[in-house]
């Protein structure tokens, strides 16, 4: 089981870098997106102008692979110019030593970006106003453990981390236990345990909840499971978990927020717990959480408030659009 270790924070949203404060920047840019190699010099210009230091990385990837070297300057501020890939990537790169993160996004959903491309001057002018705000993600870690041989190095996650088959293998039996007590054992094509900010991606297209990212908890869904009721669970954020590979026909992996594949084998354990420390993603200042949903998730169940009618139209024909919500 693992290790004891510092109590996590439990701080929600709070105020960001106060005005000022701001003074030297990092921008991460993902120029794989034509946009944003168009858009990243007037952002550098307008930086300059503000704060007193700003350094430019054009190829976020192989930045998030380099060791962070100790003995640099601190920075204040990360802006990253891309989409949630992009910011996890960044997330993962400053996991040792967090700094805050301001996501532009230029990606297709950005749950974890919340400036639209089109108002990148507004966020900025927010941050460096003191007006932002900043949201604690909770951060997941696990340890590999092994029958025979050492444990792995932690790994360190802020949206999830999935155990599942390979492409071609059957179905692989896990084991799943929450503290000192037995949950269940699963056959399924894996299991995705997701943070709240994690509750909008992998989990969210396995059938699991929608967590508001501010929350803590610790998602468990099953993907595709033989049983139909196995239900994804919310766990208690402190709970420690183990995960077990018990049978599997073929290759068994773990990827860490989409990244970083690492094989596993019958008999490996996995334990994962709440990281120490959460991460700091800036966000804008009376942003509407479900407007954001209803944007991201295409969601068409109910008409904004200003356009509820008073008498709505009749049907076209006798039935027609009765019992439905368009």
């Amino acid at each position: 089981m693992p290790s004891s270790s510092p109590r996590p924070s439990t701080s929600g949203p709070s105020s960001g870098p106060s005005a000022g404060s701001i003074r030297r920047v990092l921008l991460l840019a993902d120029l794989r997106k034509a946009e944003v190699g168009d858009i990243l010099p007037a952002m550098e210009r307008f930086l300059v102008e503000q704060v007193e230091s700003v350094s430019v990385e054009r190829d976020l990837r192989e930045f998030s692979k380099r060791s962070r070297d100790p003995d640099e300057p601190r920075l204040d501020l990360v802006v990253v110019v891309g989409g949630d890939g992009s910011i996890l990537s960044a997330v993962r790169a400053f996991a040792a030593h967090p700094v805050p993160i301001l996501g532009i996004n230029y990606g297709r959903v950005g749950f974890l970006a919340p400036v639209p491309a089109r108002e990148w001057r507004d966020g900025l002018r927010e941050v460096l106003e003191g007006r932002a705000v900043v949201e604690p993600r909770m951060r997941l870690v696990a340890e590999l453990q092994r029958p025979r041989g050492k444990a792995g190095p932690p790994l360190v996650a802020l949206n999830d981390l999935v155990v599942s088959r390979g492409a071609v293998q059957g179905l692989v039996t896990l084991s799943l236990s929450v503290g000192e007590q037995w949950v269940s054992e699963y056959r399924a094509d894996g299991l995705i345990f997701a943070t709240p900010s994690g509750s909008t991606a992998h989990s969210l297209a396995a059938g699991g909840p929608i967590l508001a990212p501010s929350m803590t908890g610790i998602i468990v869904t099953p993907i595709c499971p033989h049983a139909l009721s196995h239900r994804p669970l919310v766990l208690h954020p402190d709970s420690a978990i183990l995960v077990r590979v018990e049978r599997a026909s073929g290759l068994v992996t773990l990827a860490v927020d989409g990244h970083g594949f690492h094989p596993l084998e019958v008999g490996d354990c996995l334990s994962i717990r709440r990281h120490a420390r959460p991460y700091p993603l800036l966000t804008r200042p009376n942003l509407d959480p479900w407007k954001r949903l209803r944007e991201r998730l295409g969601w068409r169940g109910s008409l904004e408030p200003h356009q509820v009618l008073d008498h709505p139209p009749e049907p076209d024909g006798p039935g027609v659009g009765q019992g439905e919500v368009l």
